[in-house]
């Protein structure tokens, strides 16, 4: 069948090169959404492998199999991305932060909408995989790629998350067997700095009676304002993060200060939240409400990671770009 589709794509069916890389499409671009961490980036690197896929069929010569063929092409895509001037998100401060307790290297990162990634399987997409298909677009995981050189990134990616042999992944990047050994090994070593310690299967299941008992708790102590109900919610060790900013703060008292003086300026402020998810974590949709008119502007998206019945961290997108991509307006009646 494959051949067939092949053999009249080639031939100028369009009609048949759509249906050949259809199956890989969503996968694609959760792929380039790894390496990247932008949606918007994600999103322009399939279009541009698609079209080069197009172009380039009578060069694929069978040797791999479509798939490879189309993640060498979206692999090297976004290797030039990472090689090029990408915008950055600039946020000016209103008024001063409170000491962090890191500051880290700036990373771009969007949350990435559930809805982009339908259905994800619970089992690794290949047998040499190390992380499963919902721990590779956690938003931590994510996170801590983009800490990663370009080489790093992808060949961890390539072996680790999709599980291609090294082989493969070796044809895929164009590059020797020992140049993407040694890659992965130097990508292994340093994202574990970067990822949170503990049981990464703690989190509740996703739509469960204890995501939802969190969640609701959170948005209700949220939109009140109530910076001890939400604290209370806190792990000891939480962190809350404002990506692409590099500061960070972790542990209730730190969190409480943040909230207070930052969130909610001492009371100034009110939210109203939209519930939504990124990233196969609950988020919201964050509205600051007009205090001279029954509106609520948009404020960014929140995404929260829980632990068990509590919240691990608490990460805050302060750029409104994203909302459109979660289908989501500049303001909502209040």
């Amino acid at each position: 069948m494959t051949e067939q589709l092949l053999a009249r794509a080639r031939a100028g069916d369009g009609d048949a090169f759509a249906e050949l890389v259809a199956p890989f499409r969503r996968e694609l671009q959760v792929h380039c959404y790894r390496i990247l961490g932008s949606v918007a980036d994600a999103e322009d690197m399939l279009q541009e492998t698609m079209m080069a896929a197009w172009r380039g069929l009578d060069r694929f010569e069978g040797r791999a199999s479509p798939r490879a063929w189309l993640y060498r092409i979206a692999t090297n895509k976004c290797l030039n991305q990472l090689r090029g001037n990408r915008t950055r998100f600039h946020y000016t401060h209103e008024i001063p932060l409170p000491e962090p307790t890191r500051s880290v290297e700036p990373i771009w990162l969007d949350p990435y909408p559930d809805e982009l990634l339908g259905d994800i399987p619970d089992t690794a997409p290949g047998p040499e995989a190390r992380y499963e298909a919902r721990e590779s677009v956690s938003l931590a995981f994510v996170a801590a790629l983009q800490h990663l050189t370009p080489g790093q990134r992808t060949a961890l990616v390539l072996r680790d998350v999709l599980g291609f042999s090294a082989a493969e992944a070796a044809d895929i990047l164009g590059a020797s067997l020992d140049s993407v050994n040694g890659s992965l090994k130097r990508a292994r070593a340093a994202i574990g700095e970067h990822l949170p310690a503990g049981d990464k299967d703690r989190a509740p299941l996703p739509g469960s009676a204890g995501e939802r008992q969190i969640v609701t708790r959170f948005a209700d102590a949220f939109e009140h304002g109530d910076v001890a109900s939400i604290v209370d919610l806190l792990t000891d060790d939480a962190w809350l993060t404002m990506p692409p900013l590099p500061f960070e703060y972790q542990g209730r008292a730190a969190a409480a200060q943040f909230l207070s003086a930052i969130s909610f300026r001492s009371g100034t402020r009110q939210f109203r939240l939209v519930p939504t998810r990124a990233n196969g974590q609950p988020a919201f949709a964050c509205y600051l409400r007009d205090a001279h008119a029954p509106i609520a502007h948009a404020h960014g998206l929140i995404v929260l990671t829980l632990a068990r019945d509590r919240i691990s961290a608490i990460s805050r997108f302060l750029d409104n770009s994203v909302l459109p991509q979660f289908g989501l307006p500049r303001t909502i009646p209040d």
